[in-house]
């Protein structure tokens, strides 16, 4: 089963946040995840983000696909 790092909304209409999440591919967007790695709010003025680079790493290692966005934040976040 392929793994993915991706995003899985919450939150209210118009304000809404993300969780980072580990997942299995076929698992729906809000789906139980193996793992939360981290949160993205874009709402904020920066958005905020907070990210367990330590298990990034780990499930990158693995052999996790992240989603362009993911890609973009970890890239951002120093996660490599």
């Amino acid at each position: 089963m392929a793994t993915v790092i991706r995003l899985k909304r919450l939150g209210m209409l118009k304000k809404a946040f993300y969780r980072i999440v580990v997942t299995d591919l076929r698992t729906a967007r809000n789906g139980r995840p193996k793992e939360e790695i981290g949160f993205y709010d874009p709402c904020t003025n920066p958005a905020t983000v907070k990210v367990n680079k330590e298990r990034a790493q780990y499930w990158l290692g693995v052999g996790a696909q992240p989603s362009t966005t993911v890609k973009s934040i970890l890239k951002k976040q120093g996660v490599k």
